[in-house]
């Protein structure tokens, strides 16, 4: 392609602000044009891009902005933005030359302007699957890392719970947990899903939390002895229903809830006087905080994908045209493993 050329260019924007569940008509497919050109002597780049991320924090940021309170909400009528992969295909930046993939903040549409391309990061393993970039090796493959080694600090035998843990998030929890020597227990929506813990990740014991008439039973079931680690992906009954069994010293990782991100009013908790009583610590942590860590994260998470001691599975949807429904499926349970968006393969 060559540079000034303008080429047609598909993206997804926000048609309305959402109130409630989120529905595909709270987003629009449109086509625009785009010119492949950065402004003169500016240091910004021109990706096209490759794969999309669809993350649950998402949602908050569709909300009214008066609403959002964790992220900036996005502009009606404008192009909606999240974790992609790309390739560079124009450069003001002596730091990326055409060609270069990367992986970073970029819009929902198959060509992007990064004005900062200092926030994004260049792709070392190019030999890998390039879509493990918006999963295991990106953003949420962080996420379990620093929740998981950073603020919850295993120790060898420690008795660890997951939620939505056959999530992009999840999964990844869960295999750490194993490598680090502990006993490990997921919940998932479908029995699908629970037999993919057990017999793909490798977990000691699942159940499927939409067939429990009790959680708090369901955990006393699955941790007769209580639990060390709770890596917090739900919010709700099922976190009231977790510190009825936590231990003594325990360690809450908060990362998300998603149980909330649709409700018009949020679930209250009811048990958290068991923080006190039972020393627990429960921390919520934002992953942009730690990304100084990536490439650390990212050569040991190489190494064991190598190795094959940890695997991975994704939920692909073909183009952009998808991207909607494949967003709303994440908060119905429709995905199994990581749900991304293919935009182009090159």
């Amino acid at each position: 392609m060559a540079e000034g050329e303008v080429r047609p260019n598909k993206k997804v924007v926000l048609r309305n602000y959402v109130d409630g569940f989120l529905k595909e008509n709270g987003m629009e497919v449109v086509t625009d044009t785009v010119r492949l050109q950065v402004p003169h002597e500016s240091t910004a780049v021109i990706v096209k891009n490759l794969y999309l991320s669809c993350d649950p924090y998402m949602r908050m940021r569709m909300a009214r902005p008066d609403q959002s309170s964790e992220f900036p909400s996005f502009v009606v009528g404008s192009v909606m933005t999240g974790y992609g992969v790309a390739k560079v295909v124009v450069s003001g930046h002596k730091d990326f030359k055409v060609g270069d993939l990367v992986l970073g903040i970029t819009g929902w549409e198959e060509y992007s302007l990064i004005s900062d391309p200092n926030s994004l990061i260049k792709i070392n393993h190019p030999e890998l699957p390039l879509s493990y970039y918006t999963g295991i090796l990106g953003m949420p493959g962080m996420t379990a890392y620093i929740g998981f080694y950073e603020i919850c600090a295993p120790k060898q035998g420690e008795f660890v719970f997951v939620s939505a843990a056959s999530g992009a998030v999840g999964q990844l929890v869960g295999q750490f947990a194993k490598l680090a020597g502990c006993y490990v227990v997921g919940s998932a929506s479908s029995d699908e899903k629970v037999t993919l813990l057990k017999e793909k990740f490798g977990f000691d014991d699942a159940f499927n939390y939409k067939k429990e008439r009790d959680l708090n039973a369901a955990l006393k079931r699955c941790f007769p002895e209580g639990i060390d680690i709770y890596f917090e992906n739900v919010g709700g009954a099922m976190l009231d229903a977790v510190l009825l069994n936590m231990r003594n010293c325990g360690r809450i990782a908060a990362c998300g809830m998603v149980s909330q991100y649709n409700l018009e009013k949020p679930e209250g908790v009811h048990n958290l006087i068991n923080i006190v009583s039972k020393r627990v610590r429960m921390e919520g942590f934002v992953v942009l905080d730690h990304f100084s860590k990536y490439r650390k994260f990212e050569e040991m998470v190489v190494q064991h994908l190598k190795s094959g001691k940890i695997t991975y599975v994704e939920d692909i949807a073909e183009g952009l045209e998808s991207a909607p429904t494949a967003l709303v499926g994440l908060f119905k349970g429709k995905n199994v493993g990581k749900q991304l968006v293919v935009v182009a393969r090159e």
